[in-house]
């Protein structure tokens, strides 16, 4: 009796978060709305998973919820602005929605949507522009799990090498710029919910191919790369990324054209995994789903107590700022290209000091009135504050699992990242001039 207590504690967390989703689905129907219970159970799958979590993203975690609950408490004691409690838990919620959504992408498929038979095995630079292919056009789709699928791939023919790690690393962080699966466009669209997406995909397209290029060729200048190997991505890879892209933008503008992208993905990506599994039997379909859920899910606890706690202090900074100033007080008065260079180099810049660009971008909008085509430069800003800040934060979620997996140092890849950011961080501002314009 005690060892099976001790087994459903230890699965509890991942059926938590599983039950966090469904009601946030369940939210989307016109009427019904149980998003606070949903995130309720979401905080208290991560308390049970707090001792767990990497100790950085803790301290990160633990320190953004505490300095937000302070703020919602100073706001009601000094100005009684009578607070809805309730709301406590709602910050953010949307995304951590998404991101546990997408993560069942990863039943579809044999491997998840990896090459069942990639070429591994071309050395050189333009394997490293493959890889980098490869890792970008998987990940905008499967998001962090692609550095994993891949890497593991790569790492068959021995111990990872810091170039393919570098590959890794830049190949996913540039889908920042124009994925609609990516949590960077999750937030974005939670915070700027006007923002014209066509016209961050024109600019943030061509922009994440340039960033393929300059990678390669800044790894060529690093590097021999000889004796380096390299990830081959097939059409037959290409065909699951691009079905789910299909399949969002029919539900978008067809079938539900009054749900956001966000919601839509939300929804959409756990219903087709099962779907996809619909020939197995009935036995295996739930082994497999319980496997995702017990084991998967859990392992998402660093990205889902980061996302919940930037939340929570978006929501207690705001309210905080609206009751000093009576609402009458915006850091900008007006959200111009030279607003947004100054933004992106702010959060760029706490990025390479260990803080997620996700806090930085958070707190900057809940000290904003974004307008009409404000929203749009204010979405770009950040998703080029995002792809730039992950590739060089040594504390990133995207470095933290490279480290993590393959026994890296957050810092080294820093360092060789230097150089490379630095040039994306010039192009992405030239692509704000030209926004702007």
């Amino acid at each position: 009796m005690r060892e099976q207590v001790i087994i459903m504690a230890k699965q509890a967390p991942g059926w938590l978060i599983l039950a966090g989703l469904l009601l946030q689905i369940v939210s989307l129907v016109p009427g019904v709305n149980v998003s606070r219970l949903a995130g309720l159970l979401l905080w208290l799958a991560m308390a049970l998973l707090w001792r767990t979590i990497p100790t950085n993203t803790r301290w990160q975690a633990g320190g953004l919820a505490l300095i937000g609950l302070l703020l919602l408490l100073l706001a009601e004691m000094l100005y009684r602005i009578g607070f809805d409690w309730s709301q406590l838990f709602t910050g953010n919620l949307y995304v951590v929605a998404m991101l546990i959504g997408v993560s069942f992408v990863g039943l579809i498929g044999r491997d998840a949507g990896a090459a069942s038979d990639p070429a591994i095995g071309r050395t050189g630079p333009t394997a490293m522009l493959q890889t980098w292919f490869g890792v970008h056009f998987l990940g905008i789709v499967l998001n962090l799990s692609t550095i994993f699928m891949i890497g593991d791939r790569l790492a068959r023919q021995g111990t990872l090498k810091l170039p393919q790690i570098l590959a890794l690393n830049r190949g996913l962080s540039s889908a920042a710029l124009w994925s609609p699966f990516f949590a960077s466009m999750g937030v974005v669209l939670t915070l700027a919910p006007e923002l014209e997406y066509s016209q961050i995909l024109i600019v943030g397209f061509p922009l994440a191919l340039l960033a393929g290029l300059i990678s390669t060729l800044d790894l060529r200048r690093q590097f021999d790369l000889s004796n380096v190997t390299g990830f081959s991505l097939s059409p037959r890879s290409l065909l699951m990324p691009v079905m789910m892209a299909g399949l969002v933008m029919l539900f978008y503008l067809v079938i539900t054209p009054g749900l956001g992208i966000v919601s839509i993905i939300t929804f959409l990506m756990p219903l087709t995994a099962l779907l996809s599994n619909a020939l197995l039997s009935r036995h295996r379909i739930l082994q497999r789903m319980g496997q995702h859920v017990r084991q998967r899910l859990p392992m998402m606890r660093g990205e889902i107590s980061l996302f919940l706690a930037a939340g929570l202090l978006t929501l207690g900074l705001s309210t905080f700022i609206e009751a000093m100033t009576g609402g009458n007080w915006t850091l900008f008065a007006r959200f111009g290209v030279s607003e947004a260079i100054i933004s992106l180099l702010v959060i760029v810049g706490t990025a390479v000091m260990g803080l997620h660009p996700i806090i930085g971008i958070s707190v900057l909008a809940s000290t904003l009135r974004l307008e009409g085509s404000e929203q749009t430069l204010f979405g770009f800003m950040a998703l080029g504050a995002w792809a730039v800040g992950t590739s060089v934060g040594p504390l990133s979620g995207i470095n933290l699992s490279l480290q993590g997996r393959y026994g890296t140092s957050g810092y080294l890849l820093m360092r060789h990242n230097l150089v490379y950011g630095a040039v994306l961080l010039s192009l992405v501002v030239v692509a704000l001039w030209v926004l702007g314009r």
